[in-house]
């Protein structure tokens, strides 16, 4: 059965306009998924910018090697696509997630040392499984970070921020790739996604909690939310960003 999804209250254009973005970078998760996104259109952009410049201009192969290459970054990116709901009911999405995106840049670094080709085939089927596994969680993360009705607003918001990512990588990729050398660019990519993943580990907490205790001392006392917590202030429940939850609870 398809779920009846929770009419929004009306909202003005602005409000309509910004409410996934202001939804997102106001969750520390979702923090760290853009950190994520940046640091896998770097590495990912090395194999879909210049397979085809690896593979025919400094292997001397043809097109069907070319296709070959990204059918064994793609035949990774399934393997670890399909072992991944079986991981996650073992590890957080966030180990996941960074371990994924570190063997992206690992890989990605080893990319400006390849000899030839026949090592290339299984590095770019190892990069299809960090590109999978750092990516695939992500939908998990966006559902656990929104009620029912702001969803689309946030798949939106990460749908047009993993895009900006990618509009800085594939330039960076196309540009010093002709200008630079493949070896070179490999390691700005790889640089670039090592800074991405820092950034993830700081602002994406280890101990990424759904029930977080919080205070309402903004609210009436006889508002709604507070007697659905039992008429208490400081309470606990699913938290997520939305009209009476605007901003992240700070740690005590």
């Amino acid at each position: 059965v398809l779920p009846s999804p929770k009419p929004s209250q009306p909202r003005g254009i602005y409000d309509r306009t910004t409410r996934g973005i202001r939804i997102y970078l106001a969750t520390p998760r979702l923090r760290g998924l853009l950190a994520i996104n940046l640091a896998v259109a770097s590495a990912g952009a090395l194999v879909i910018v210049n397979t085809v410049v690896y593979v025919q201009a400094a292997f001397g192969l043809d097109n069907q090697a070319t296709a070959l290459a990204l059918a064994a970054f793609g035949g990774g990116s399934m393997v670890a696509a399909l072992a991944l709901p079986k991981l996650l009911e073992a590890i957080p999405d966030r180990t996941a997630m960074l371990a994924g995106a570190a063997l992206l840049t690992a890989g990605t670094l080893t990319a400006a040392v390849l000899p030839g080709y026949d090592w290339l085939l299984p590095l770019w089927f190892v990069l299809g499984v960090g590109y999978s596994t750092a990516q695939t969680p992500s939908g998990r993360l966006l559902r656990r970070s929104a009620n029912p009705e702001d969803r689309p607003a946030l798949f939106a918001a990460q749908f047009a921020l993993s895009h900006a990512c990618w509009l800085i990588a594939y330039p960076l990729a196309g540009w010093a790739g002709a200008a630079l050398g493949l070896p070179v660019t490999a390691i700005i990519l790889a640089a670039l996604a090592t800074v991405a993943i820092a950034i993830g580990f700081v602002v994406w907490p280890a101990e990424d909690l759904e029930i977080v205790e919080h205070s309402h001392d903004d609210l009436p006392a006889n508002h709604p939310h507070l007697a659905e917590a039992g008429h208490v202030r400081r309470h606990a429940h699913a938290y997520v960003i939305d009209d009476m939850h605007v901003a992240w609870p700070r740690e005590r």
